[in-house]
């Protein structure tokens, strides 16, 4: 059965930024719920202290990574929750998430939450997200 995505923007200025007010997706056979995914590496080293874009790419990456696994991609992504410990650096940099997901064709319904640190330390934000197919 086909997936069916369905924007849903009682208001419209989230499209600017990038994201829906909410996506009603019909005919789903497969769901995958991706833990937070930070700028680590392979090894589980911490990466790019300091450097929110790069580690936003990274955390990107690494999500992008848990959808492969599963047979998805970043265009399946429903749902996608951003934490960070520091929104004002974040939205200087957030071209880079939003590029990616523009690049996919997605604008999930987000969530960004500025917290007082992630489990990490060195870590300034981390994605978790929802995908279906």
């Amino acid at each position: 059965m086909a997936v069916e995505r369905t924007a849903v923007n009682p208001v419209t200025w989230s499209l600017e930024m990038g994201f829906n007010q909410g996506e009603l997706v019909s005919g789903h056979t497969r769901t995958l719920y991706v833990s937070g995914q930070t700028a680590m590496d392979g090894d589980g080293k911490p990466r790019h202290d300091g450097d929110m874009a790069a580690q936003l790419a990274l955390s990107i990456d690494n999500v992008e990574a848990v959808l492969g696994e599963a047979g998805m991609s970043l265009a399946h992504l429903v749902r996608l929750n951003v934490y960070t410990t520091d929104a004002d650096v974040l939205f200087r940099h957030y071209g880079v998430l939003a590029g990616r997901l523009g690049a996919a064709g997605v604008a999930p319904a987000t969530t960004m939450l500025e917290v007082t640190r992630l489990a990490i330390p060195g870590q300034l934000v981390e994605l978790e997200g929802t995908a279906v197919a």
